[in-house]
C-alpha cells in the first residue's frame, strides 16, 4: 500500500518535491504502523571517520545544496548550471538508481540541453554496462549541446552527481552505530523502503514507458527483452543490442 501511494504521489508531482514528500510521509507512516522493536545485539563497527569530519561533511553538503542555486542566479555560466543540476539530483535521490531518471530528465531535457530521444537512448545503453546508473550522467554531460560537453562535460557531470554520496556517507558514518541501535529508526526505515519500491514503479512508467513504448511493436520488443533477461538469462548488453536492431527493423517496416 505504501509503495502504491508513493508511486501515485511521485507521478502526480514528477519533480524532486514529489519524491521527497513520498519518502517523508512513508517514514512517518512507518513510525505509526510498524511496532518499535528493540534492536538485537549489534556488533560495533569501526570507521576511520571522526565526528568532526562527519559534521564538516554535512556542512559542506548543505552549503553546496543551498548555495549553488543562489550562485547560479548571480553568476551566469553553463558549467555552473551543470554542476548545480547534477549535484542537486545526486543529493535528492533515495533508493535504487532508477529513481534518478525523472529528476535527470527534468534537469537536462527540460532546458533543452539534450533531446528526449538522446536521453532514452543513453538510458538504454547504460543498462548494457556494469556499474551504478549514476554513470549515465557521464553520457549526458558528453552529449549536451551547450559547452562544456565531450570529455569535460562528462567528468563535470559525473563528479557532481557522485559528490553528494561521498559527503553524505562521510557525514553519516561516525553516527551510524548510534542510529541503527534506535528502534524508531528501524520503524521509519521500513516505511521508507516500501516508498522506494513505489518510486521505482513510477520511474518505470515515466520516463521509461512513456518515452519508449509508442506502439504494439514497441511493447512486443520490450516483452521479448524481458523474457530474454528473466527466463533465458541473456547478458544485458546483448539484449540491448538485439532490441536496438529490432527497433530499427520495425521502424523501417
Amino acid at each position: 500500500t505504501i509503495a502504491v501511494l508513493a508511486a501515485i504521489v511521485t507521478l502526480a508531482w514528477p519533480n524532486a518535491s514529489g519524491q521527497i514528500s513520498s519518502i517523508i510521509i512513508a517514514g512517518i507512516v512507518g513510525l505509526m504502523i510498524f511496532p518499535e522493536q528493540a534492536a538485537s545485539s549489534i556488533s560495533r563497527m569501526r570507521f576511520p571517520v571522526g565526528e568532526k569530519t562527519g559534521i564538516a561533511a554535512w556542512v559542506i553538503f548543505f552549503l553546496l545544496l543551498l548555495g549553488l542555486p543562489i550562485l547560479r542566479q548571480l553568476q551566469a555560466g553553463h558549467a555552473l548550471e551543470v554542476f548545480d543540476s547534477f549535484f542537486r539530483v545526486g543529493s535528492l535521490v533515495f533508493g535504487g538508481g532508477h529513481v534518478v531518471l525523472p529528476l535527470l530528465q527534468e534537469e537536462v531535457v527540460g532546458p533543452g540541453w539534450i533531446t528526449n530521444e538522446q536521453f532514452v537512448a543513453g538510458y538504454g545503453a547504460t543498462q548494457a554496462v556494469p556499474g551504478p546508473l549514476f554513470t549515465f550522467s557521464a553520457y549526458l554531460g558528453a552529449v549536451m549541446g551547450p559547452e562544456p560537453n565531450g570529455w569535460t562535460g562528462a567528468l563535470l557531470a559525473l563528479s557532481a552527481i557522485f559528490l553528494p554520496s561521498f559527503l553524505l556517507v562521510a557525514g553519516a558514518l561516525p553516527f551510524w552505530d548510534r542510529l541503527r541501535s534506535m528502534p524508531i529508526f528501524h520503524s521509519a526505515l521500513k516505511g521508507i523502503n516500501a516508498a522506494v519500491v513505489g518510486l521505482l514503479l513510477a520511474a518505470l512508467y515515466h520516463p521509461v514507458w512513456t518515452s519508449a513504448i509508442h506502439s504494439v511493436a514497441d511493447f512486443g520488443l520490450g516483452l521479448a527483452a524481458l523474457g530474454l533477461l528473466m527466463f533465458w538469462k541473456w547478458p544485458p548488453w546483448l539484449v540491448v543490442v538485439l532490441t536496438a536492431l529490432g527497433g530499427e527493423i520495425t521502424t523501417r517496416l
